[in-house]
This record gives structure tokens, sequence and C-alpha cells, in this order.
């Protein structure tokens, strides 16, 4: 018999001793038996559970090599132009330098800077005017009535016209040619004479000319000549700025000279203002009188020591002197249009960029 057979047959047999009697009983034996065939059929209905397999360690992951970027991009160079070698700058020069405190001989000493930092004020520069756009190193601004150049959107006059802000521009190609730089016969004549075009709308006509093809050529491999050329004129303005303010101005235009200059990353804000608006020496010009450059910058700063506020105060002060201006501007300028540009160029002066 087997075992369910069996077990059934106990079950049977202890419900009839139930229904028999109202005090059954069983014996100890009867009572280990039926236990233990209930057991043994649990057992064979459940399935067997399966032996853990033994572990085994993970594999070894080869971590792939991953490149480090802490070295900053070297700027690409634009050998499409024919450019000398520029002279020597020396490398990694010490930032404290130029005017001292309380000017009667300004010193004529200025930047020394790396051909890193050089070339970083350049390409900032060039931000500023052009968005980096090569496309632009040729360009007639909307609202002006002459064409920009360069990368400091030099200043190019038509031939005959009424020179407001000066042309800039013949003087930057007089300093390649100083330098060894070529000009094509047109050009050389051009520099002489004025712009060869007459309006904005017909320079953007003669975008695709073999002459404005040149041109961008030319600037585009020029780039870190064209900065040097914005630093030198920059220096040679600066033991200016004193002698140019009233007596009462000067103690205070060199003091905030010296806050910016001995301050990393104020010969930035120094060169591209003066880029930007001039160097302001003149007390003629301007708008009811009042002129904009960087002498009235530092006329109208805070006084200040080295250090990161005199950038704040050099940046505040240069856009109320530019809100001065759209304020003494003739309202049919609509100068208004560009403060907001303006107000993005002065705040880079607020954090060095070398």
């Amino acid at each position: 018999m087997n075992n369910i057979t069996l077990v059934s047959f106990l079950v049977f047999a202890g419900f009839a001793l139930t229904a028999c009697s109202q005090t059954p009983t069983s014996s100890p034996d009867e009572a280990d038996t039926v236990a233990k065939a209930l057991e043994l059929e649990q057992a064979q209905q459940q399935p067997a559970i399966p032996q853990a397999l033994p572990l085994q360690p993970p594999p070894q992951v080869q971590m792939a090599r991953i490149p480090h970027y802490n070295q900053p991009p070297v700027m690409a160079q634009q050998p499409n132009y024919p450019i000398p070698a520029a002279p020597a700058i020396p490398a990694q020069q010490p930032l404290n330098r130029i005017i001292p405190a309380m000017v009667t001989q300004p010193s004529q000493r200025g930047p020394n800077l790396s051909r890193n930092e050089l070339q970083a004020i350049g390409h900032q520069i060039f931000v500023n005017e052009g968005g980096g756009n090569p496309l632009r190193l040729v360009h007639w601004n909307d609202g002006e009535d002459f064409a920009s150049m360069g990368i400091g959107h030099f200043t190019w006059y038509p031939s005959g016209r009424t020179q407001r802000f000066g042309s800039t521009f013949p003087g930057l190609l007089s300093y390649m040619e100083q330098e060894g730089v070529r000009l094509s016969p047109w050009l050389q004549q051009a520099k002489n004479t004025g712009a060869p075009w007459r309006s904005r709308g017909e320079l953007l006509g003669a975008r695709s000319s073999p002459q404005v093809q040149e041109l961008i050529q030319l600037l585009n491999g020029t780039k870190d000549l064209q900065a040097k050329y914005i630093v030198e004129r920059a220096q040679r303005a600066m033991p200016n700025l004193v002698q140019a303010s009233a007596g009462n101005m000067q103690p205070r235009v060199a003091q905030n000279l010296n806050a910016v200059a001995n301050t990393p990353g104020g010969w930035y804000a120094l060169i591209d203002y003066v880029n930007f608006k001039g160097e302001g020496l003149s007390n003629r010009g301007g708008y009811r009188g009042q002129n904009w450059g960087l002498r009235q910058v530092l006329e109208e700063m805070r006084p200040s020591a080295p250090g990161q506020q005199a950038l704040h105060a050099f940046s505040d002060a240069a856009f109320r002197v530019l809100q001065r201006r759209v304020q003494n501007s003739d309202p049919s300028r609509n100068e208004a249009r560009w403060l907001r540009g303006w107000k993005n160029r002065v705040d880079t002066y607020r954090n060095p960029i070398v």
C-alpha cells in the first residue's frame, strides 16, 4: 500500500471514530504515523529548491583613459596673408607697472604683455567689435557715415567726408607697411584718398568683389599685428591723460589710472576703451562740449585703489560717460539704440580676461 492510500485510510478512520464518539481517543503511535505521512506528502508536492551557484568575482573592467583638457585652447593662426614676424614680446612679466600715483612727469613705460596676453586682448576686442566673425572685418555699421575695418573696427571715411571721429584705419595701414606687410596698389592709394565706398549700401553690394575679399583676407591674417597696434596706441596715450586734465582733476586721473593699470586685467580695460571711444585728450569736440574718451572716464571714476573694485568703478564710470553722450546727442541720431551693446562691452572690464 502506498503512502497516499495509507494516509487516506487513516484519515477516513479518524473521521469515523470521531463520528462514533464525542470523546475519541487515539494512541501516540497513530498520531505520529499520521503526522509523518502528511509531511511526506507535502515534501513530494513541493518543487526542489535549486542550490545557489557559487559566487564568481566580477571581471576587472579596464577604465577608458580620459584625456585632460587643462590647457587653454591655442588660438588658431590664420596664415592667409603674409605677415612678418612680430618683435619678441617678453613672456610672463609682472603686472605692477606704469605711472606713479602723484604724477608730475609721467612714466613712458607701458604694459609688459606676454604674447598670450596680447592675443587674448586682441581676440576679446574682435569679439566686442565684430562678434569674432571674419566677415565683419570689413564692415559698415547702420547709422554711421564711415566704414569699420579690422578687429578694432578702425574708422575709414570716404574721400571728402567730414571726419567727426577721425579716420584711424589709414594709420593702421601705415603701421602694417612699417612692419613689412605689402599692400596692393589699390589699397596704397585708398589709404591716402579714403574708403572706396560712399555708403553702407555700396559696401554691402561689393561684398563679393575682389577688393573686399582681398581686404578681408589681409585683415584676417594680421590680427596679432592689429592687436599690437592697438596696445601701442593706448601706451602712447597714457602719459598724456594726466597732463590733458584740468589741474584739480590731475590727482584723481593719476590715481585712477594707476589703480586700473596695476590690477590684473586692468590693461585690457584701458586698451579696449581707447580703441572703443578714443583717448579723450581734446577739450573740444564731443556733444555740447563734453567728450567721452578714456580721460573723461578716469575723471568720472570715483577715486580707487588697485584691486577688483577698481575694475568695477571703471566699468561703472564708463557707462555713465556713455549715457551722458546719448543724452547730449541729437535725438534724430537715436543713439540710445546702442546703449545696450555699449553696456555689455564695458561690463567685460569687471573681470580679468588674462
